[in-house]
Protein backbone atom coordinates (compact mmCIF):
# COMPACT_ATOMS: atom_id res chain seq x y z
CA UNK A 1 0.00 0.00 0.00
CA UNK A 2 1.40 3.39 -0.98
CA UNK A 3 1.96 5.95 1.77
CA UNK A 4 -0.82 8.21 0.48
CA UNK A 5 -3.28 5.29 0.40
CA UNK A 6 -2.34 4.39 3.98
CA UNK A 7 -2.81 8.02 5.06
CA UNK A 8 -6.21 8.17 3.36
CA UNK A 9 -7.27 4.93 5.03
CA UNK A 10 -6.18 6.25 8.42
CA UNK A 11 -7.97 9.57 7.84
CA UNK A 12 -11.22 7.82 6.90
CA UNK A 13 -10.99 5.37 9.81
CA UNK A 14 -10.38 8.17 12.32
CA UNK A 15 -13.26 10.21 10.85
CA UNK A 16 -15.54 7.15 11.01
CA UNK A 17 -14.65 6.66 14.69
CA UNK A 18 -15.39 10.34 15.39
CA UNK A 19 -18.63 10.13 13.39
CA UNK A 20 -19.74 7.08 15.37
CA UNK A 21 -18.97 9.05 18.54
CA UNK A 22 -21.47 11.68 17.40
CA UNK A 23 -19.05 14.34 16.11
CA UNK A 24 -20.95 16.24 13.43
CA UNK A 25 -17.80 17.79 11.93
CA UNK A 26 -16.49 14.27 11.21
CA UNK A 27 -19.68 13.47 9.27
CA UNK A 28 -19.16 16.64 7.23
CA UNK A 29 -15.47 15.83 6.65
CA UNK A 30 -16.43 12.41 5.26
CA UNK A 31 -18.90 14.08 2.90
CA UNK A 32 -16.17 16.43 1.69
CA UNK A 33 -13.71 13.57 1.22
CA UNK A 34 -16.12 11.52 -0.90
CA UNK A 35 -17.50 14.47 -2.89
CA UNK A 36 -14.07 15.82 -3.81
CA UNK A 37 -12.02 12.63 -3.94
CA UNK A 38 -9.57 14.12 -1.45
CA UNK A 39 -7.07 11.95 0.36
CA UNK A 40 -6.80 9.51 -2.51
CA UNK A 41 -10.46 8.47 -2.39
CA UNK A 42 -12.55 7.91 -5.48
CA UNK A 43 -15.37 10.41 -5.84
CA UNK A 44 -18.57 8.69 -4.66
CA UNK A 45 -21.61 10.98 -4.64
CA UNK A 46 -23.86 8.40 -2.94
CA UNK A 47 -21.37 8.06 -0.09
CA UNK A 48 -20.87 11.84 0.02
CA UNK A 49 -24.63 12.48 0.13
CA UNK A 50 -24.98 9.95 2.96
CA UNK A 51 -22.40 11.75 5.13
CA UNK A 52 -23.65 15.25 4.28
CA UNK A 53 -27.18 14.07 5.09
CA UNK A 54 -26.11 12.72 8.48
CA UNK A 55 -24.27 15.97 9.28
CA UNK A 56 -27.23 18.05 8.07
CA UNK A 57 -29.64 16.13 10.30
CA UNK A 58 -27.37 17.15 13.18
CA UNK A 59 -27.74 20.83 12.24
CA UNK A 60 -24.55 21.36 10.17
CA UNK A 61 -25.60 24.17 7.79
CA UNK A 62 -22.71 23.83 5.33
CA UNK A 63 -23.50 20.11 5.04
CA UNK A 64 -27.08 21.04 4.11
CA UNK A 65 -25.74 23.25 1.30
CA UNK A 66 -23.29 20.61 0.09
CA UNK A 67 -26.00 17.94 0.11
CA UNK A 68 -28.21 20.19 -2.03
CA UNK A 69 -25.35 20.92 -4.45
CA UNK A 70 -24.45 17.29 -5.08
CA UNK A 71 -28.12 16.27 -5.24
CA UNK A 72 -28.29 18.26 -8.49
CA UNK A 73 -25.75 15.84 -9.99
CA UNK A 74 -27.49 12.67 -8.76
CA UNK A 75 -30.43 10.62 -9.99
CA UNK A 76 -33.46 10.06 -7.77
CA UNK A 77 -32.38 6.42 -7.41
CA UNK A 78 -28.89 7.46 -6.23
CA UNK A 79 -30.37 9.88 -3.68
CA UNK A 80 -32.75 7.18 -2.42
CA UNK A 81 -29.79 4.78 -2.04
CA UNK A 82 -27.79 7.42 -0.13
CA UNK A 83 -30.75 8.02 2.21
CA UNK A 84 -31.15 4.28 2.75
CA UNK A 85 -27.45 3.95 3.59
CA UNK A 86 -27.67 6.92 6.00
CA UNK A 87 -30.57 5.29 7.84
CA UNK A 88 -28.71 1.96 7.98
CA UNK A 89 -25.60 3.67 9.38
CA UNK A 90 -27.68 5.46 12.02
CA UNK A 91 -29.43 2.23 13.02
CA UNK A 92 -26.11 0.36 13.24
CA UNK A 93 -24.46 3.15 15.26
CA UNK A 94 -27.37 3.37 17.68
CA UNK A 95 -27.40 -0.41 18.09
CA UNK A 96 -23.63 -0.44 18.83
CA UNK A 97 -23.99 2.38 21.36
CA UNK A 98 -26.82 0.64 23.23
Amino acid sequence: MAHSEHAATFLIESRLRDAAAGKTEALYDLGIAYSSGSGGLDVDLIEAHKWFNLAAVNGHERAQQCRAEISDEMTAREIAEAQKQARAWLNETVRRAA
